[in-house]
């Protein structure tokens, strides 16, 4: 039996012609709801002593007014569907916008009232007090901030409503600008160690730990100019009409030159600071390339990866220091480090070999009880005079190199090691990726009920995985001990397996860049759960942040921030089959029978409709 629908017109979408009560009213109260919880947690007095262009503007109200900014750019969003006219941005949008930015900053000036009228509030919310009603109202009084705090509320979401009438390079190039400006001050430290050799160029730009005024105003002039004037992407080679597999390894060796000399020189530039952060990047991002392979290749969500890590940090500690008289082999570095892998694979075989029939949330429970059982047995005293308990592997010499030892001291060394390990994982990535094993990984990531049905042997595809990313963090274990020096089980919490997944999460499952990317953005600007990252402020609040993050990108952009094309096509299979069944007016495509078709030359063709 053949349903017909009728034609319907979606064009349109997303208009706004006037006043949206009830959306203002949602998004007015979420962003008060937002405001609110910032400043409750103390978040806003503590980033309030950073200055981002002093005296004008801190970090505290640059969150805290960005919050109904942020609102106010969803009244500027439409929904993007093929063949389906879009409305276009209008006035409508940014009184939308100023409207509920200006009911979220009334809520907030409510709460700046209710906790000053509630003093006692403070001995169960040590965050609400008058230090923090003070910051919230501007130093003004509460009756003064009930009036100025939906103002300039308001006014931010006006703005964010207002860019969007402007035309894309003003608006691409005013963001620019601000980011710019918002870059330079956060990452002061880095300015600072780069410039090391030349202080004038530091001493021009900053004052008190914050931008000067008229530096903050020649930044946004030189990022709003660089994104006007600079080019943006290119197609890449091959994406070019006529390139040829020569074209595109030129290219590739001329990039892979470039890379590889400002890896060689910029070390020598930058300072202790800096290079030590690079370091723990490079230990984050080498775990996350191995989980990579398991995750992101395979589909095997492992929740005990950091287990891997320990390994290949103790077996280096015992193999190398004076542990103890019944264990003392005091190899080097480079004769423990292939007895290092084996172990790893072997433990990386011990894993994956009772999970061959667990799925999903059974194989993550395991997993994770696995992680759990090699922190507790190494901090065991029964394993005490082999693992050194609960005091942990001391004395562990670092890498010898030509006469040199690269440990804690020589950052600038260390980092040459840890590059050089990471360019070998992406390596071993990216061929096993596009080798046979890859194949089957992809196959039974999808379905592995289909893929054992088309011969994938499931068993050796999921052991391989489980064994290439042991051994990739096992790397990342040898490193870290003879950067370090010691080992304790403190470094090998389960909040290190979830740091790695988000990193993988949030760069992008099945992508090395991508990977690498999420390494350098979460663990170098925020830091990992032991090791601070370039912004300070963000230390006792980096898990809220990681938390918030997942949760985002989980929703608006699950491939990550560099997806794999295979996955992005992969996750947003559904949207481009809904997206092919429209025309470019929005209306079902029907045939001759009034059967609903896709558009394309099999609809013009009788005969070709599929029923609903």
């Amino acid at each position: 039996m053949t349903a017909t629908i009728a034609p319907a017109s979606i064009s349109g979408q997303g208009a706004g012609g006037g006043v949206q009560g009830r959306r203002v009213v949602k998004v007015g109260a979420l962003t008060g709801a937002a405001m609110m919880f910032v400043a409750a947690i103390g978040m806003l007095a503590t980033f309030n002593d950073r200055l981002i262009i002093y005296p004008i503007l801190s970090l505290g109200y640059l969150v805290l007014f960005g919050i109904p900014f942020v609102g106010g750019t969803s009244f500027t969003k439409r929904e993007v569907l093929e063949g389906v006219e879009v409305a276009p941005p209008s006035a409508a949008d940014a009184l939308n916008a100023a409207l509920s930015g200006a009911l979220g900053g009334l809520i907030l000036g409510l709460f700046a009232a209710f906790v000053n009228a509630v003093p006692g509030i403070r001995s169960t919310f040590p965050n609400m007090s008058p230090e923090m009603v003070d910051v919230i109202t501007l130093g003004l009084g509460v009756g003064p901030a009930l009036v100025i705090l939906p103002l300039v509320s308001a006014a931010t979401g006006a703005l964010a409503g207002g860019l969007s009438l402007l035309s894309d390079t003003t608006n691409k190039a005013l963001r620019a600008g601000a980011v710019t400006v918002v870059v330079f001050a956060l990452f002061q430290a880095v300015v600072d160690d780069f410039f090391d050799f030349l202080p004038a160029v530091p001493d021009f730009l900053y004052t008190r730990t914050a931008l000067t005024i008229l530096a903050a105003i020649i930044l946004f002039a030189l990022g709003a100019a660089g994104s006007i004037y600079l080019p943006g992407r290119r197609p890449s080679v091959g994406d070019r009409p006529g390139s040829s597999d020569s074209d595109v390894r030129r290219r590739s060796l001329w990039m892979a030159a470039i890379i590889a000399a400002a890896i060689i020189i910029l070390p020598q530039f930058l300072g202790g600071i800096i290079n030590e952060l690079l370091v723990n990047v490079g230990f984050f991002a080498l775990m996350a390339l191995g989980l990579n392979v398991v995750v992101g290749y395979a589909g095997l969500l492992d929740l005990g990866y950091v287990a891997f890590f320990a390994v290949g940090a103790y077996t280096t500690g015992v193999l190398t220091s004076p542990i103890s008289p019944t264990i003392n082999p005091m190899l080097t570095w480079w004769q423990a480090f292939p007895i290092v892998l084996v172990l790893a694979a072997l433990a990386g075989l011990l894993v994956g070999t009772p999970v061959l029939r667990m799925r999903g949330d059974y194989l993550a429970i395991v997993t994770l009880g696995f992680g759990e059982i090699v922190r507790i047995l190494l901090l065991s005293d029964w394993l005490a005079p082999y693992f050194g308990g609960a005091q942990g592997v001391r004395n562990i010499p670092g890498i010898p190199v030509l006469g040199t030892e690269v440990n804690v001291t020589t950052p600038h060394l260390m980092i040459y090691a840890v590059v050089f390990f990471v360019a070998l994982a992406a390596f071993i990535s990216w061929r096993l990726e596009h080798s046979r094993i890859g194949r089957s990984w992809a196959a039974m990531r999808e379905d592995e009920d289909v893929a054992e049905a088309v011969g994938v042997d499931t068993v050796k595809a999921k052991l391989t995985a489980f064994i290439t990313g042991a051994v990739i963090a096992s790397f990342a274990g040898a490193l870290f001990a003879a950067k370090v020096g010691s080992v304790f089980t403190n470094s090998f919490s389960i909040l290190v397996s979830l740091v790695i997944l988000v990193i993988v999460i949030v760069g992008g499952m099945g992508n090395i860049v991508g990977v690498l990317v999420g390494a350098l953005v979460l663990i170098g600007v925020l830091g990992g759960p032991n090791q601070p990252g370039l912004l300070q402020e963000f230390g006792q609040y980096k898990l809220l942040i990681y938390g918030a993050l997942l949760v985002y990108m989980m929703l608006q952009r699950p491939e990550g921030l560099v997806p794999s094309k295979r996955r992005q096509q992969e996750l947003h299979q559904e949207e481009f089959l809904q997206d092919a069944w429209l025309d470019k007016h929005g209306r079902f495509v029907e045939d001759h029978d009034h059967t609903p078709q896709r558009p394309g030359p099999s609809a013009a063709e009788p005969g070709r409709g599929q029923e609903l």
